[in-house]
């Protein structure tokens, strides 16, 4: 059963079909585009690219990487507000979804037009974070995270790590109700990669089902991870067909939304993968 439709200012996501999320990072260390696009008009460039096929375009001012430097909420700002800016009307078929786990942050990039929050530790890293996608009415993707990008590593222990991790994202969807956020407009993710070893990531996927079956779609953010690298022994350029095979996998356990660095590759797994279970465009 498909989870309740996401009703956003310009587009609903029914989740009947899979959705992709684009991928736009404004760093300069992220693992695989850091220094691309930190310029706002590349930033721009590379968000409207992925509009053609992407529903949401995911804008990231700091990196969530093992060892990536930590930056304050007002460089993150600095880097995001001219961004939306420039891309509010100008993106009719998708919405701005925003990568953060500062209160402060989703304040500012809700208020001037991102309509989701994508928080990888679900609201854990900010006791203000909920509260905040509440009064805006916004969406939020709860993350699954132990500890924080820093120190995730040494917290990657688990004696059932699927049952863990839904557990754990079922304590983050009650601590969200509370704060007023409806069920309808909210989604999580499993964490791929943070606090996860490769095998971990590998059991999540085999048992997705399992995060499936707490009612919201399930976002799922593969691309380019390390634990691709790892099984094909290709570098992190290198790893999109890793990747494509990887959402359809996903996809056909109950995976809905896709973030993806390479949009036009992705979307043509995510159709033959809908086509599998029988949704066609």
């Amino acid at each position: 059963m498909a989870p309740e439709p996401l009703h956003l200012r310009r587009l609903t996501l029914d989740f009947q079909r899979t959705a992709l999320m684009g991928v736009v990072n404004l760093t300069t260390d992220s693992f695989s585009d850091g220094g691309v696009n930190l310029d706002a008009p590349d930033a721009v460039r590379a968000a409207l690219a992925h509009s053609a096929g992407a529903l949401l375009i995911d804008l990231g001012a700091e990196s969530t990487r093992p060892g990536a430097t930590p930056v304050s909420a007002t460089v993150e700002k600095t880097r995001l507000l001219p961004v939306i800016d420039a891309l509010v009307g100008k993106l009719p078929g998708a919405a701005i979804s925003v990568d953060t786990y500062k209160a402060e942050v989703a304040d500012a990039v809700l208020g001037a037009g991102a309509e989701i929050i994508n928080d990888i530790s679900g609201g854990a890293l900010d006791p203000e974070m909920l509260g905040v996608v509440a009064r805006h009415g916004a969406a939020v993707v709860l993350g699954h995270l132990r500890g924080t990008p820093a120190s995730m590593r040494q917290h990657a222990l688990y004696s059932d790590v699927v049952a863990e991790v839904r557990a754990e994202l079922e304590e983050r969807v009650a601590r969200a109700r509370e704060a007023g956020i409806p069920s309808s407009r909210i989604l999580v993710d499993p964490g791929l990669g943070f606090a996860k070893t490769a095998a971990h990531n590998w059991a999540i996927l085999a048992g997705l089902a399992h995060i499936v079956s707490l009612g919201h779609a399930v976002v799922i953010g593969a691309s380019r991870k390390s634990f691709l690298g790892e099984l094909t022994g290709r570098t992190v350029d290198d790893r999109e067909v890793a990747g494509a095979a990887c959402h359809a996998v996903a996809v056909l356990h109950g995976a809905r939304v896709l973030r993806v660095h390479d949009v036009a590759r992705q979307r043509d797994a995510a159709l033959v993968a809908d086509a599998a279970r029988g949704v066609r465009p």
